[in-house]
């Protein structure tokens, strides 16, 4: 139409590089005032679109100078990645901690793509390009033959097209000269293959296809479910009917039960009745029976082990009168269970009542060997077999038997927890047991020990725990109650802790004794080889500190007469007599060996024993010898067996002795181990207490006079 084709000549005018807008030229016929509408708004748009851009400032952007403009910020880029974990802690099996990772991985990989490209020295690059060669070698041959046949077929079309062109010539001079420069034109050269260009880098591409499963179809057709149809009416009298029998037939089947149910019990009476009767007489014979076969095992056991017996009543070792300061240990019974082979002696612990009766804990030292533990109670006069025998989940660490109620044993186990065995009580399982929620420690219990009854008369006893706590455990209405006394902190080794909290490191408690006269008053040896003296009253210091040992302190025990003085042992090899109200020891003994245990003699303030992990049990007199002990005898001669725990007797001359195999061993000290003050010409021999006190203040007087004399 000419009103479009105006408007195409004006809008090819008008353009950014046209300058100024021309106006349009007047039309001759104008049939539609809409075509008219159309051209003037296509000219105003022109218009608006060449003026010139303004640029417009959002109103919140800040108005900078050019210094603040031209101010440059660096930014500096690190590898490191800032997701990357900082505080990843491990568990180091070789030194059997948790240590923190030192190298953190820092890379990032945010894409990876696996390549099919191989190199081209290698075979199977260099076999891949003489087939590549090979197959460029034959295709040039059927290339040239290809274009020599296109190249004609375009010849016969070009004379084709100048045959049209000149048909063409009359319709117009445009198209004859578009068949001239038709016919002028030569035919395209014919096309030659694009060579590959060669990989820049030492590689050959490779492609492989896998063929994909074909896909199977399984289907299964079941028989239709039989139906049959089925019409009936029901009346109401019908219904009625249907009730009545179906109410009968219950009534029936609930006589039918009841007859059934009334000669069941009347069988299950008559059969109880036979039951109740034999087992009454069963108990009853057993019960008669038992004290007399338990007499008669202990006289078998007397007869078999006569010569021990004879031993332990009358033998004194008379080459003793020709060793002024030497002595020596007779071996008596060896106590062993064939469930406890595996096992470890942990504890030991004479009766207070029955003086020939002690128990026996069995558990594991070794962290890697943690299974389950045994209560066992030996009596001298039946050495074959053990008096009671109590299994337990835990390895058994410690045990202690109550003064004034020699039935009750404390028990503490290697998972925390603590119980109390009731020997009157026929069951396996202790009358009381401490749990996760009533407090039990969180690390092995070490020792246990009774205390007197609270004010209302409840029993009492106090637990040490590598976790640091002492903790007084109380019977009140059947249940454990616990009471943190104090928690072991290390002086000086606060640790910083996240956001800046300083967390004090907790000790590790392994032994504990409570003093014999002064009620509140107990020492604790700890793995870092401390004692502390503390108090009852006080939970939050200690009274005092000793640096006794380099490693950490097996046993630790007051002096049976001496207020002042008690011994403690070590790992380091060493033990130590103190005087409580002085910081540095009274004695040191150097053993050799590991020192498992000690413990005082209960009739002489001076005699004490120790135990070493080479199988060796040292006796010493600080009234005869101070220096050197005066029995040093092995035990034990197995090279993988070591002895863990010592106890004297409170009324024989006897010693017992517990190893990492599970056997327990009695011994009988010789003369010259237990010899008493010698009787003067016309002289009582003074005995008691006191006489302890004095033998060995004496002996502490002559540590201490050097001191006092250089104080002066």
């Amino acid at each position: 139409m000419p009103a479009k084709a105006g408007d195409r000549h004006r809008q090819g005018q008008s353009g950014p590089s046209g300058g100024k807008a021309v106006p349009p030229r007047p039309v001759k016929a104008v049939s539609k005032k809409r075509d008219e509408d159309g051209s003037t708004e296509a000219g105003e748009g022109v218009d608006e679109w060449a003026a010139a851009k303004t640029l417009v400032k959002p109103p919140d952007q800040l108005e900078l100078t050019e210094a603040e403009l031209k101010e440059e910020f660096t930014r500096i880029l690190t590898a490191n990645n800032p997701h990357a974990p900082q505080n990843i802690v491990r568990y180091s099996f070789k030194e059997r901690a948790y240590k923190p990772v030192s190298y953190v991985d820092q890379m990032a990989i945010h894409f990876s793509l696996n390549g099919n490209m191989i190199l081209k020295d290698s075979d199977e690059g260099r076999r891949q390009s003489i087939r590549l060669s090979t197959a460029a070698e034959k295709a040039p041959v059927e290339t040239s033959a290809v274009t020599s046949e296109e190249a004609e077929f375009k010849d016969e079309e070009s004379t084709g097209d100048t045959q049209a062109a000149g048909e063409e010539e009359a319709e117009g001079s445009g198209t004859a000269e578009v068949a001239e420069a038709a016919e002028v034109e030569e035919p395209p050269p014919p096309r030659v293959k694009e060579q590959k260009l060669a990989n820049q880098f030492n590689f050959i591409e490779r492609a492989s296809r896998t063929l994909n499963n074909p896909m199977r179809e399984r289907a299964c057709q079941s028989e239709p479910t039989p139906c049959k149809n089925f019409s009936a009416t029901a009346n109401q009298w019908e219904i009625y009917d249907a009730y009545v029998e179906e109410l009968e037939k219950m009534e029936r089947s609930k006589e039918k039960e009841k007859s059934k149910a009334q000669i069941a019990k009347r069988e299950e009476e008559k059969k109880k009745g036979r039951k109740l009767t034999s087992l009454e007489s069963q108990s009853d014979d057993i019960t008669k029976i038992s004290k007399a076969a338990k007499i008669m095992e202990r006289m078998v056991n007397q007869n078999t082990f006569d010569d021990i017996a004879q031993d332990f009543k009358y033998f004194e070792d008379a080459s003793d009168e020709y060793r002024d300061e030497q002595g020596t240990l007779l071996p008596l019974w060896k106590f062993q269970y064939d469930k406890t082979k595996r096992l470890a002696v942990t504890a030991i612990s004479w009766n207070p009542k029955y003086k020939d009766l002690f128990a026996v804990g069995y558990g594991s030292y070794d962290f890697m060997k943690q299974g389950q533990g045994m209560l066992l109670l030996y009596t001298m006069k039946n050495p074959s077999f053990p008096e009671y025998v109590f299994s337990s989940e835990s390895g058994i660490m410690c045990l202690d038997f109550h003064n004034d109620h020699p039935y009750l044993v404390a028990v503490g186990f290697y998972d925390g927890n603590v119980a109390i065995y009731n020997l009157k009580k026929a069951t396996s399982q202790p009358s009381y047991k401490s749990s996760a929620k009533s407090g039990k420690h969180t690390e092995p219990v070490w020792q246990v020990k009774w205390q007197k009854d609270d004010m209302d008369n409840n029993l009492n006893f106090f637990s040490v725990s590598s976790d640091g706590r002492i903790v007084s455990w109380t019977v009140v209405k059947n249940e454990l109650v616990h009471t943190d006394v104090i928690k072991l902190s290390v002086e000086g080794t606060t640790m910083q802790g996240p956001e800046g909290l300083q967390l004090q490191t907790l000790g590790c408690g392994t032994s504990f004794d409570f003093h014999k006269k002064i009620d509140y008053l107990f020492l604790v040896g700890t793995e870092e080889g401390k004692i502390y003296k503390c108090s009852k009253c006080y939970s939050s210091q200690f009274l005092d500190v000793f640096e006794a040992h380099h490693m950490a302190v097996d046993s630790v025990s007051w002096n049976p007469y001496h207020l002042k003085v008690f011994i403690s042992c070590s790992s380091d090899w060493t033990v130590k007599i103190w005087d409580h109200t002085i910081k540095t020891p009274m004695f040191i003994y150097d053993l050799n060996s590991a020192v498992g245990d000690v413990a005082w003699s209960p009739y002489s303030s001076t005699v004490f024993a120790a135990v070493t992990t080479d199988g060796k049990a040292h006796v010493f007199d600080l009234s005869i010898n101070k220096y050197e002990a005066l029995c040093t005898q092995l035990v034990v001669a197995k090279k993988k067996n070591k002895i863990t725990h010592i106890q004297f007797n409170p009324v024989y001359p006897v010693v017992i002795i517990g190893d990492e195999r599970g056997h327990v061993t009695s011994l009988k000290l010789s003369p010259n181990l237990r010899r008493m003050p010698k009787a003067k010409k016309g002289q009582e021999v003074k005995k008691g207490p006191e006489v302890e006190i004095a033998k060995l203040d004496k002996l502490l007087n002559l540590v201490r006079e050097p001191e006092s004399k250089a104080g002066k």
